[in-house]
């Protein structure tokens, strides 16, 4: 009896969406003339219907304030955003 071995495999997985935004807490510089300091505290998935996302955040803000950006394209391409 020959046996014939199952060559179909399960469909890939997609890869895991970019976030449409990243999230940043921006902290003032104490001194004029520097620049202020930005942090990446989480990012933003949309949903599949369009109608909303989801706002993961590895961090919280100590001001209370999160500001969300763009990925720049750099880090979009080197699938890094």
């Amino acid at each position: 009896m020959t046996f014939k071995r199952n060559t179909t495999s399960a469909p890939a997985k997609p890869d895991p969406k970019a976030p449409v935004l990243l999230a940043y807490t921006v902290r003032e510089a104490k001194d004029e003339g520097q620049k202020n300091y930005w942090t990446r505290i989480g990012a933003f998935f949309e949903h599949e219907d369009g109608d909303g996302g989801t706002l993961v955040l590895d961090a919280l803000p100590l001001n209370g304030r999160i500001v969300l950006r763009v990925p720049p394209k750099d880090d979009a391409a080197k699938g890094q955003a």
